[in-house]
């Protein structure tokens, strides 16, 4: 486990690659040398059909955040042998930056999966369950303003719905926690969500995890090529800060990780606040890591890969997170002469290969620069399998195992009343049999 204080990054400048003045011309070569783009922003297309929805919904938050209203939109399709809602089942997207790509939400959860070709979108509106694909215009800002436009699709469908049928109201990934807040903070207020069943899909619900190295080679491309908007955006957005267990700031950060961003702080007082979990619904989760305990084959402390450009005068080493340990090597970066720093973390757990839905985290950084990287680190932990299941303990303290056997543990240790892992550690947000037939199972039935 890692406690908050204790666990911290510490960057070291290498002053004497940095003596003299950068020859002219310099910036620009290493500008010009770095990528751009959001690369952590892993939406994939999947393979499934695009639908064209029913009625699109636009909405406006339920409530203010910080004197801004959010906005986003909703895509309806209608049960097979229905013309208006009956059995609505609202489903939100997950963490990115910018607006939703709600076809291509469509074309990852309707995805088809082994062994017969089933698509779980597909099977539900063949089962009378009305699919309700809520977008937001910035996935990228707080949950709570997020929230308060789930709260309106809530109240939208509710009115259009013929009956009396309780909803389903859930998400993916970042997207189940702006439901959850969503349905427990109506609760607060006293507003009838009419939602009988709330499902997670791979949902960081006590944080997520992208490496602290990776954050910072963010940063080291946004100063030094500052007029191309790129990764470090992501990283320092509202969401990221609220989702992620460790969180630095900058290039330059050396302190602690866990306790870093206020924003985090802030987000998991107002879940308390609302009542943690909404009380009402039958609450489910689905994970995409394995429940044994067995993590991924990314061992600790191994260099994932190395970047160098410009005959060796930019460059950068990335290594997989080691497992706590007192200023440890994550990596390092270079621009000579305008930047070079080592970074080195203190107890700060490995979470890389721990079990849990993955992200191609490694792979995605190594690719948009150019850097050879082997298959076995591409992918990293991104949902640890303890967290989208919603084991009880503290969120920023992480008194945890990361590999933690959940098969031998009884149901009340999570926060859920029900949930489901997959077989094995699969990535984030990925449909499989194991979840899809399990998710059948407990909404039809």
């Amino acid at each position: 486990m890692a406690t908050p204080r204790a666990a911290r990054i510490d960057v070291e400048r290498i002053q004497a690659q940095e003596s003299g003045p950068a020859p002219a011309g310099r910036a620009q070569q290493v500008a010009a040398a770095l990528p751009a783009g959001v690369f952590f922003a892993h939406d994939p297309a999947g393979s499934g059909e695009h639908r064209v929805p029913d009625a699109r919904w636009e909405l406006t938050s339920a409530w203010p955040y910080q004197g801004r209203l959010a906005t986003g939109t909703a895509a309806v399709h209608l049960a097979a042998g229905h013309d208006a809602l009956v059995r609505p089942m609202i489903f939100a997207d997950g963490f990115g930056h910018g607006p939703s790509d709600l076809a291509g939400l469509w074309g990852r959860l309707d995805a088809p999966y082994p062994p017969h070709g089933d698509r779980l979108l597909s099977r539900l509106l063949a089962q009378g369950i009305d699919v309700v694909l809520l977008g937001f215009a910035a996935r990228h800002t707080h949950i709570q303003a997020n929230a308060g436009v789930a709260a309106t699709c809530v109240g939208r469908a509710i009115r259009e719905r013929l009956g009396t049928t309780p909803l389903i109201v859930g998400g993916l990934g970042a997207g189940g926690l702006v439901t959850r807040y969503a349905l427990a903070e109506m609760e607060r207020r006293r507003e009838d969500h009419q939602t009988m069943t709330y499902l997670s899909y791979d949902s960081p619900h006590n944080g997520a995890w992208i490496p602290l190295v990776l954050q910072q080679l963010a940063y080291f491309a946004e100063d030094l090529a500052p007029a191309a908007p790129g990764q470090a955006e992501l990283i320092r957005s509202p969401a990221a800060q609220q989702l992620l267990w460790g969180w630095v700031q900058d290039g330059r950060y050396s302190g602690p990780v866990a306790t870093a961003s206020p924003l985090r702080l802030a987000f998991i007082e107002d879940l308390r606040a609302a009542g943690w979990f909404p009380l009402r619904p039958r609450k489910l989760g689905v994970s995409n890591g394995a429940a044994d305990g067995t993590g991924r084959n990314v061992p600790p402390d191994a260099l994932a890969f190395e970047w160098t450009a410009l005959d060796g005068l930019a460059g950068a080493t990335v290594r997989t997170q080691p497992d706590r340990g007192a200023r440890q090597r994550v990596g390092g970066m270079r621009a000579v002469p305008l930047w070079a720093s080592t970074s080195r973390t203190s107890d700060v757990a490995a979470f890389d290969g721990a079990p849990g839905g993955t992200l191609p985290s490694y792979g995605m950084v190594a690719d948009a620069f150019g850097a050879p990287i082997a298959g076995r680190f591409r992918s990293a932990c991104f949902v640890p399998t303890v967290s989208a299941v919603a084991l009880q303990y503290d969120p920023v303290d992480w008194t945890v195992d990361l590999y933690t056997d959940i098969t031998a543990l009884s149901p009340e240790h999570s926060e859920l009343d029900d949930y489901q892992c997959d077989s094995d550690n699969s990535e984030h947000g990925t449909v499989t049999g194991t979840l899809a037939d399990w998710i059948l199972g407990h909404l039809t039935k």
